[in-house]
């Protein structure tokens, strides 16, 4: 993805983001926070202008500690498009990404339609690096896509949210 160039990446490893168990009194949507964590949290989201989520599947769904960084916050989501990247076992993480759809409409976030899935991920890594294969570089070449054009075609949406709140 860094090799794509068309984007600026900031990388957020949610066990070094180490966001607790939603802590915030009022909830997300009047966006009073009162924990820097929060505020800090929220800065970054409301930066970013697209998003591709790498995560894996849980149980037939998804990881917990991306449900709550979803559920931290909630105008900063808006009207942003989001890829995945999953992995599992048979299914690929495929089960994770489903469980999570209505959350992500419900926040106004907009999912790609492809999604890189990766089988038995561990087996795949080597030395602490994972190298995707040719059908898989492909496939993430067009979520890139996806996520850059869907970006251009919800940026005016998200502007006009701006100025009615």
């Amino acid at each position: 993805m860094e090799e794509d160039g068309r984007f600026e990446i900031d990388f957020v490893d949610l066990a070094e983001l180490a966001l607790p168990f939603m802590d915030e009194p009022a909830h997300p949507s009047k966006r009073q926070y009162t924990k820097p964590h929060t505020v800090r949290w929220s800065e970054r989201v409301d930066a970013a202008d697209a998003f591709l989520f790498v995560s894996p599947e849980y149980n037939h769904s998804y990881s917990p500690a991306l449900k709550n960084a979803i559920d931290y916050l909630n105008h900063e989501w808006w009207r942003k498009p989001v890829g995945f990247v999953s992995y599992g076992g048979v299914s690929a993480g495929s089960r994770g990404v489903a469980a999570l759809e209505a959350v992500l409409t419900t926040i106004g976030l907009v999912k790609t339609a492809s999604t890189l899935e990766v089988n038995f991920i561990g087996t795949r890594v080597a030395d602490g690096v994972f190298t995707p294969n040719e059908k898989e570089s492909a496939i993430i070449a067009h979520v890139l896509d996806e996520l850059e054009s869907l970006e251009s075609a919800l940026r005016p949406l998200r502007r006009s949210a701006a100025l009615s709140r």
